[in-house]
């Protein structure tokens, strides 16, 4: 019988607490009290689940008290594991994690990582921290799995339980327990990878792939504007054969796309070998919001508009539309670049938590838009909300309207990305 303590209870772990705990006594932890404290009253601000489904996990707890989680036999470690400010990764969460459960380890236990890591990471860097913080043997006292979270925010079709789910584990037995313990929540069905690190390296090309085919039509973009040809346009002619590749241009960030790709690269370079087509395509995916702002400077000139003290409007500030993650949001590479060249520069989100934006960005998120006010928008994210929003009124302003996420009417956009 399993009793499940989930360490990390964001965007990746809660809907994992609450699905297990509608089937075996789970334990939801996290080191944020206040988080605690609002999933206690069935708060979930990450809008991932609903007050219902809270309710409805009768089997589910959540503490911020390390020492609750003593009677659990199966922990699962689902931390972030972001890049630092030199595009390496950052394990600094999941090795104190690791270091967290090591202490509570009793004989027979299992631990199952979801955190993406590079391949090898689990049995190169959290395993030997386990054995060595717990004095026990991994295989002989112990067990690990990995199983690599595909949460994707905001997404209310493909759910936890609706996307199949890849798992592993340290030799054939753990390997087993691992699959049979998601069989049991996931609707979608499991796939047993042959090891760890084949589930390491799924992750990570997953997301690599889609960074690299996001790469490739950012690039067209940056070369159709030098043609003057609209981008959307060129993309919809062209899906018109069967196998053609639909992906739109746009600023790429969030938690998977926009980090794992590094994360692959960085265990290639410790191999020895420098990726080509990886690398290049972070760089372009890297230099959108550059581009963005800078395009959007050449149209307030070109609309005679004063640059200095001028006025933007950024309509969006989450990494994706409707859900209120800004997790390594590249709006943010936008915003930074209007105000070196010394614009006043407002931004509008009606999803992200303006106390999280401000304690992450230092910025002050306004709470109404007044189109008059403006000389510039540029819409970075495709809200629902953003859809009702009459542009007109910034045209007769003869504002420059951008819309990176081409969602308005033409009529009232001077460009697209």
């Amino acid at each position: 019988m399993h009793k499940i303590g989930i360490i990390g209870q964001g965007y990746v772990g809660l809907p994992l607490a609450v699905a297990f705990g509608k089937i075996w006594d789970t334990i939801g932890f996290d080191i944020q009290v206040k988080r605690i404290q609002e999933l206690q009253h069935f708060q979930d601000k990450t809008k991932q689940v609903s007050e219902a489904d809270m309710k409805a996990s009768h089997l589910l707890s959540f503490t911020s008290d390390l020492n609750v989680l003593q009677s659990c036999n199966t922990y699962i470690i689902t931390v972030p594991t972001p890049i630092n400010n030199f595009k390496s990764p950052d394990l600094s969460l999941l090795l104190k994690a690791t270091t967290m459960i090591a202490g509570l380890l009793k004989k027979g236990d299992l631990v199952i990582y979801e955190s993406t890591v590079y391949p090898g990471c689990t049995e190169e860097d959290c395993i030997p921290l386990l054995e060595k913080m717990s004095g026990m043997t991994l295989n002989k006292d112990f067990f690990v799995g990995y199983s690599p979270e595909r949460i994707n925010p905001g997404d209310r079709i493909h759910t936890l339980t609706q996307i199949c789910k890849v798992t592993s584990g340290s030799n054939p037995e753990a390997a087993q327990k691992v699959d049979q313990l998601y069989q049991k929540i996931i609707k979608a069905g499991t796939h047993l990878a042959p090891s760890i690190k084949v589930a390491e390296a799924s992750k990570a090309i997953e997301n690599a792939q889609r960074d690299v085919n996001i790469s490739f039509v950012n690039e067209l973009a940056l070369i159709f504007d030098r043609m003057n040809i609209d981008t959307i346009d060129v993309i919809e002619a062209a899906a018109t054969k069967w196998n053609f590749l639909k992906f739109k241009p746009g600023l790429v960030g969030g938690h998977c796309i926009g980090v794992d790709p590094y994360y692959l690269a960085h265990k290639a370079e410790a191999l020895g070998y420098h990726p080509q087509v990886i690398l290049s395509g972070r760089r372009v995916n890297d230099n959108m919001g550059m581009f963005v702002a800078n395009k959007l400077i050449k149209l307030m000139l070109k609309k005679e508009h004063k640059i200095m003290q001028s006025k933007v409007l950024i309509l969006g500030f989450t990494f994706k539309e409707n859900c209120p993650d800004i997790r390594n949001t590249r709006v943010i590479d936008i915003y930074k670049e209007l105000l070196s060249f010394d614009l006043e520069v407002d931004v509008y989100d009606p999803w992200a938590d303006a106390e999280e934006v401000f304690q992450e960005y230092h910025i002050s998120l306004i709470k109404s838009i007044d189109p008059q006010k403006y000389q510039a928008v540029v819409i970075t994210v495709a809200h629902q909300e953003f859809m009702e929003i009459h542009f007109e009124e910034f045209k007769n302003q003869n504002a420059v309207v951008f819309d990176t996420k081409s969602i308005i009417d033409r009529r009232f956009v001077d460009a697209r990305l």
